[in-house]
């Protein structure tokens, strides 16, 4: 498939975004049932600034891809078969849930203000958290599915799509959450920092788990079924066209192969051993550069692995346009 910018874009934001406001929410727990040390206020409302700004950020990205844009609205009218629709229900109303969340740590409101009076404290953001928490997981859930629900792409096909999305974003959200402690609180680095590394170990599994999947794939199509001949060797001297069309644009990376096969292995090196290892290197003396440096490398490889992840998925029109002359 041909890899819109716009969608790898929008992918990756939302999934730091979400990644970023799960790994607040956990910290919150954690330090209302005395595992952690309270931070103080302006650390959730600030970070959840952040979170919002990145979901936005995907969100505007997304109108990129789209032929008219006015007609946006219109994407979420399926909402009960496609799960396009459903995503595109889900990422507003999670924004709306991290700006109440944010602002409910900002006002310090408590559920007594409602009339409920409980004795734990921050008892309003952590129900509004909760809500957002579940909204964050359908969204991975709806982004994931877009893909894996497609049967005839056989590389996305798979349960290991939902996995990816949802563990890609949770490692470069709380990578991101690392290097926000250590600017604004620092006694929480180790904590989002043993996490990170849990996840991205643990993506680092189900991604390569993934990529042999795929390598091992045995297509339902063929050339000799596409055609109806079952001669056993049959080989294409044309696309069929003159020149390039829709299907060859829109269905096939166009990439030259020795750059399709090194994408894989520059997005291997920037999502996993690199940021690791600025991330041990940056949690020993909390350094806000390194950590940071640690996020924007694993972003940029999370960028690479988007692009294949799309380019990866072999179209069976392919039959037909595989070859340009």
């Amino acid at each position: 498939m041909h890899p819109a910018f716009s969608v790898i874009f929008l992918t990756t934001l939302i999934g730091a975004g979400q990644g970023l406001f799960l790994a607040l929410y956990t910290a919150q727990v954690y330090s209302t049932v005395e595992l952690l040390p309270v931070p103080p206020s302006h650390f959730y409302v600030q970070g959840s600034a952040i979170a919002l700004a990145l979901l936005i950020g995907g969100l505007v990205a997304s109108f990129f891809h789209l032929g008219h844009p006015e007609r946006a609205w219109r994407s979420a009218a399926r909402w009960r078969t496609s799960w396009l629709s459903r995503e595109v229900i889900v990422l507003p109303a999670l924004m709306g849930a991290v700006a109440v969340y944010g602002v409910v740590h900002h006002l310090n409101l408590r559920l007594k203000d409602l009339g409920f009076a409980t004795s734990v404290d921050g008892d309003l953001a952590l129900v509004v958290g909760a809500a957002a928490v579940a909204l964050a997981f359908l969204l991975f859930l709806c982004t994931g599915m877009i893909y894996a629900c497609i049967k005839f792409l056989q590389e996305w096909a798979s349960w290991l799509t939902v996995v990816n999305y949802t563990l890609f974003g949770l490692a470069s959200g709380f990578l991101l959450a690392t290097a926000y402690a250590a600017y604004q609180a620092p006694a929480l680095v180790y904590f989002f920092g043993a996490w990170t590394v849990i996840i991205t170990l643990a993506v680092w599994v189900t991604r390569a788990a993934s990529l042999i999947r795929n390598r091992r794939l045995k297509y339902k199509s063929t050339i000799q079924t596409a055609i109806g001949v079952r001669h056993a060797r049959i080989v294409q001297k044309s696309q069929g066209f003159m020149g390039g069309s829709f299907n060859t644009r829109d269905f096939f990376h166009g990439a030259a192969p020795w750059l399709f096969r090194s994408i894989k292995w520059v997005f291997l090196v920037l999502v996993f051993p690199v940021p690791l290892v600025l991330l041990f290197n940056g949690m020993v003396d909390r350094s806000v550069p390194m950590l940071s440096s640690a996020f924007v490398i694993q972003y940029l490889g999370l960028l690479a692995e988007r692009w294949y992840f799309f380019a990866q998925a072999n179209h069976p029109q392919n039959i037909y346009y595989q070859t340009i002359s």
